[in-house]
């Protein structure tokens, strides 16, 4: 008797990552580098112009802007070492996933209209890591290199900014220090009160982007990096960490900066839960222990509760209610 079942067709799913397209990651590589170099413009000339944006007494257009070639270099060489931290992060979990012959994706850019000119990068693992020595040096590659670059960046960077006493612009910001700059201004800055504004060399600022990426990604919570390293080390227990971490980062919403809202709804979009590795339960090499000390110490001092002042949740309800 001939079999009449109906059996339904497969669904058609999203295949972006299941073929490598090398024309892709090199197409959104240059699309970012140009987004982070226009909005490198900006930083430039505040740096180049600072004493007549002070004094109220800056005066040039757009094209004046675009033919003056220390503006120009300057951004250019801000674009360098900005994409170059994001791309050492990367490649960091790219290369080691290819050590272990995981299967894994080149880097995908995001060029973005923002103040940095980039929402960053991402790799896709797209095979399973079964080992924990694994999933440990995949996941603290990436910040480990990135910080070696974002290191010395922000050093000369911050080296070469000047304090500029009363200065007073509508259309600028403050950003929140981590600890490590914090530590670069008692040295560089040593003996000028802390209520005189600095304003940042490009490069610096680039180390900054670099610094705030690092400790966004060594969050001990769910499939960040910071996520796999804590999962290695903690076991089942990292769970509750990661939903502490939530927690904390919702309360700061509030009080610090209204982006932690964010931060905090594309982890939990991504999932707390990590999935299992097949040998939880053997003990980490006295090697990666350290490792997991140095990050820890590397998260500590580059992390930034508030990294724009004023921009809580509070502050906005008092923009709209108290203007």
């Amino acid at each position: 008797m001939e079999n009449n079942l109906y059996h339904r067709p497969p669904r058609k799913r999203f295949r972006l990552f299941e073929k490598d397209r090398p024309w892709l990651n090199v197409l959104l590589f240059v699309l970012t580098f140009f987004s982070i170099f226009y909005f490198g413009i900006n930083w430039s000339v505040s740096y180049i112009f600072s004493d007549s944006i002070n004094q109220g007494t800056l005066d040039v257009s757009m094209s004046d802007i675009l033919s003056n070639r220390q503006v120009l270099t300057m951004s250019f060489f801000y674009s360098v070492v900005l994409i170059s931290i994001l791309l050492a992060h990367e490649m960091g979990h790219y290369l080691m996933s290819r050590r272990y012959g995981i299967d894994a994706t080149l880097p995908f850019f995001i060029p973005f209209p923002s103040i940095i000119g980039t929402l960053g990068a991402y790799i896709r693992i797209r095979s399973p890591i079964s080992q924990k020595k694994q999933l440990f040096d995949i996941g603290i590659a990436g910040p480990l290199s990135g910080f070696v670059l974002a290191l010395p960046a922000l050093i000369y960077g911050v080296s070469r900014s000047k304090v500029v006493p009363f200065f007073q612009q509508e259309d600028s910001f403050i950003i929140g220090d981590p600890l490590i700059m914090k530590f670069l201004g008692l040295i560089f800055f040593k003996g000028i009160p802390s209520s005189h504004p600095i304003v940042l060399h490009p490069l610096a600022f680039a180390g900054w982007v670099g610094m705030l990426v690092t400790s966004f990604n060594l969050c001990p919570a769910g499939q960040l990096d910071g996520g796999h390293i804590a999962y290695v080390i903690l076991g089942k227990k990292a769970l509750n960490l990661g939903r502490i971490l939530l927690m904390i980062f919702i309360l700061m919403g509030f009080f610090f900066w209204f982006g932690w809202f964010v931060w905090a709804g594309l982890i939990g979009l991504l999932g707390l839960k990590h999935p299992r590795i097949m040998d939880e339960y053997n003990p980490l090499s006295k090697k990666r222990k350290v490792l997991a000390l140095i990050v820890l110490v590397i998260f500590i001092l580059s992390f930034i509760p508030a990294p724009i002042f004023g921009w809580s949740f509070f502050d906005f309800l008092q923009k709209i209610f108290m203007p």
